[in-house]
């Protein structure tokens, strides 16, 4: 009697590769699948677009300049001062003995009085004169630009009226000043000097003209112009006469 054969384990080869067959197909279908609609895009190419320009800054306004109400000690300022002025002493006040700030005194200076940095102050007892000098920050000061303060200077060291037209050009020993004599309000005598150097100001009043005149002398100022001589009469041959010729 014939013995039959076991079946054996692996599958024919047809069947082998009509399963090879098969896996083959499901990945060539998954690698050629449609994209999603949902994959991103190339952004499209910038090569040749023109770039925004930057914006234009802004100019900001520079800060104006404030008046000071504090007063720190100027040495260098405080060594212009004279000691003694025609034989007579001048006093100068330490920085901590007076109570007085730039912004004080700048107040009758408008804009320029903006600008000072510290003030000295000075003084003869007898005959009795003060001087206030202020150093200036910033671009200097003309003695001319003093002109449209002189009313309200004249007004803080005690003038009454605040009437410009008593004031008047003038020359001390080669330093161009504004003067203003005396009025009602004030002493017999007294007059009231500004000027400037540039980087200084000054404010000197004073009941004797030849204490106030020796201060001037010994401090800083702007030259005053120098006169010109007068034209000598046509045909006369002989130079004019001078103001001081008899």
């Amino acid at each position: 009697m014939p013995i039959s054969r076991p079946a054996s384990p692996r599958p024919s080869r047809a069947r082998s590769a009509l399963i090879v067959a098969l896996l083959g197909s499901g990945a060539v279908a998954c690698s050629t699948s449609t994209p999603s609609s949902e994959e991103p895009t190339a952004a499209p190419s910038s090569v040749g677009a023109s770039a925004t320009p930057a914006s234009t800054p802004v100019p900001t306004d520079t800060p104006a300049p404030t008046a000071r109400y504090t007063n720190a000690p100027d040495a260098e300022l405080a060594a212009l001062i004279p000691t003694e002025a025609s034989g007579i002493p001048v006093v100068v006040a330490p920085f901590d003995e007076f109570a007085l700030t730039p912004g004080d005194i700048g107040r009758a200076f408008g804009d320029i009085g903006d600008r000072f940095e510290s003030l000295a102050l000075a003084y003869v007892e007898e005959p009795r004169a003060t001087l206030y000098a202020m150093r200036v920050d910033g671009d200097e000061v003309a003695t001319d630009d003093l002109e449209p303060h002189l009313a309200t200077a004249g007004r803080y060291v005690g003038i009454a009226g605040l009437d410009p037209d008593p004031w008047e050009p003038g020359n001390v020993a080669g330093t161009l000043v504004w003067v203003r004599p005396e009025d009602n309000a004030t002493a017999a005598g007294t007059m009231i000097y500004t000027w400037s150097s540039g980087e200084f100001v000054f404010l000197l009043i004073g009941v004797d003209d030849a204490v106030n005149r020796a201060i001037i002398q010994q401090l800083p100022g702007e030259p005053a112009p120098i006169p010109r001589p007068s034209p000598s009469p046509s045909g006369s041959g002989s130079p004019a006469p001078s103001a001081s010729s008899g």
